[in-house]
């Protein structure tokens, strides 16, 4: 039989009988869970759920979205479901340094994680080769200052013409307006070169160094309006030591960098993270 398969996302407070009345509003329509991770919160009282189910061709998923509606007031819930078979469509955004950019075009075109890379917007021409070299459209969009305004309008302009699920910052070293960030809340990830909360802002490299850290790291987090306070999805870190030089904390650096955003990338596309106030909830 042809089974169709969702990805059921949840957050509400804390008690009894959550999953039990989530697993029994599937069962009602056959459907058969796949995959189940969950996450009860003892600081907020707030408990978190994700599922992976499938039904039956027959069965139409508006019915157990009516359901999930009908539960709402009960549990105070807020839900999705998403169609796991659905790719979501990316644009990555670049400067002048593309070991992020490279490997997120590697993993999607050998199709690591289900996604695609709808566009690529840079403010500089550096990368239109090696874009279009996987097929990808190339949007070179120049910002001065002067320019910020109608430039994050065009961009704009691509996200809502392609269909834009999620923005990735690999390595775009321009600071997004905030209305900018208000519009993308939620689907706009950020690579930043250092572990956080340290060194945030420009050159967290050349702050490191002049601080003789034994650690450098990566960090992977939600646009917000606060430069580099968005919420953490994903971080991870290498050692260093007294005799390496700027350049070679940038070249360690930079493949930490790759595999964190990668990392980030995937779990969203695959609606493993749940916003839990600053912070996030990451299934893995």
């Amino acid at each position: 039989m042809t089974q169709k398969d969702f990805i059921l996302t949840l957050a509400c407070p804390d008690r009894r009988g959550i999953v039990h009345h989530v697993s029994g509003l599937l069962l009602a329509h056959d459907g058969n869970i796949l995959d189940a991770q969950q996450f009860a919160d003892e600081q907020t009282g707030q408990f978190f759920l994700r599922v992976h189910f499938a039904l039956a061709a027959s069965v139409q998923i508006e019915a157990v979205q009516k359901d999930l509606r009908e539960s709402e007031a009960a549990f105070q819930m807020q839900w999705q479901v998403h169609d796991s078979q659905k790719k979501a469509r990316l644009l990555i955004m670049v400067s002048k340094q593309g070991h992020c950019l490279n490997d997120l075009l590697f993993r999607i075109k050998t199709n690591q994680f289900p996604a695609e890379i709808a566009a690529v917007v840079s403010n500089h021409q550096d990368f239109e080769g090696l874009v279009t070299s996987y097929g990808v459209p190339f949007h070179y969009l120049p910002i001065t200052p002067n320019t910020k305004t109608a430039q994050e309008s065009r961009l704009l302009a691509v996200i809502a013409a392609e269909h834009i699920d999620l923005v990735v910052l690999a390595r775009y070293m321009q600071v997004l307006s905030p209305d900018l960030c208000r519009a993308l809340s939620g689907r706009a990830i950020n690579i930043h070169h250092s572990f956080l909360p340290s060194f945030k802002g420009a050159r967290p490299y050349h702050q490191a160094h002049s601080r003789g850290v034994k650690i450098i790291g990566a960090t992977a987090h939600y646009v917000t309006e606060d430069l580099d306070e968005g919420p953490i999805i994903e971080q991870d870190i290498e050692r260093v030591d007294h005799a390496m030089s700027i350049e070679d904390f940038t070249q360690v650096g930079s493949d930490v960098e790759s595999l964190v955003l990668s990392r980030a990338v995937r779990s969203h596309v695959e609606h493993r993270i749940l916003p839990n106030g600053k912070r996030t909830v990451v299934f893995r």
